[in-house]
């Protein structure tokens, strides 16, 4: 499946480690519904067939969601709006799931190689920890570049650097790759970071820890692409 090369996905929802079986269905079944426009699926244990049974079955949930998406003639246009799967860190799981792309951090495969072994027509992000990696990344192939850590976070514990609005609204301005923003983003700031320019916000305890994901979703799109940057 080809998807779009311009990134335009702007509700990026990265899922958590506490979450799994019936209850990953659940929220990836709700975020969905709430309009999320991409899904990361992070394992981040050495255990592979979690993970990749954790990637199958986030997957078919997506897989589902957007063939009936299709089933909507006033959608049939919109393919490039089908929500992508992407894979944290591993190439093999990726490529065992079939997913629709990568997301490497620093310490992962390299890029080149992973774009080799995903093909041209698949998703390959690269999250970046300062000025000076996000300067390297503007040569890489990569579709998107994740902007790590914007404010420092639970979820994230190696944190080395913290971009804050400056340091992000700044990368905005000196990146030719499509910008994603990650690492401490709730309802309270996530206008704020819109209002940078970013194209995509990547979100996790706000969606995942939420009670109604459904509601929470719409309301951070709502909020995001209200105060979105003209």
């Amino acid at each position: 499946m080809s998807f779009n090369r311009d990134f335009n996905y702007p509700l990026y929802l990265v899922t958590d480690e506490g979450t799994s079986g019936e209850a990953l269905q659940r929220l990836i079944h709700q975020a969905l519904l709430g309009g999320v426009s991409i899904v990361q699926v992070r394992h981040k244990n050495n255990n592979v067939r979690q993970f990749i049974e954790r990637a199958q079955i986030v997957k078919t949930l997506i897989d589902a969601f957007n063939a009936d998406s299709l089933v909507d003639v006033k959608q049939a246009t919109l393919k490039n709006n089908k929500v992508p799967l992407i894979i944290n860190d591993r190439v093999d799981v990726a490529l065992a799931v079939e997913a629709d792309g990568v997301h490497l951090g620093q310490s992962d495969m390299p890029v080149e190689i992973a774009r080799r072994l995903m093909g041209n027509d698949k998703i390959v992000g690269l999250t970046v920890e300062s000025p000076e990696q996000l300067q390297a990344a503007q040569t890489l192939d990569v579709d998107y570049v994740g902007i790590s850590t914007i404010f420092n976070t639970a979820t994230k514990l190696d944190t080395q650097y913290q971009w804050e609005i400056a340091g992000l609204s700044n990368a905005v301005k000196q990146s030719n790759k499509p910008l994603v923003a990650i690492g401490g983003i709730t309802d309270t700031n996530i206008a704020e970071i819109a209002q940078t320019g970013v194209p995509s916000i990547a979100l996790v305890s706000a969606i995942c820890q939420s009670c109604d994901p459904t509601k929470a979703a719409q309301e951070l799109k709502q909020l995001m692409l209200s105060h979105k940057s003209l």
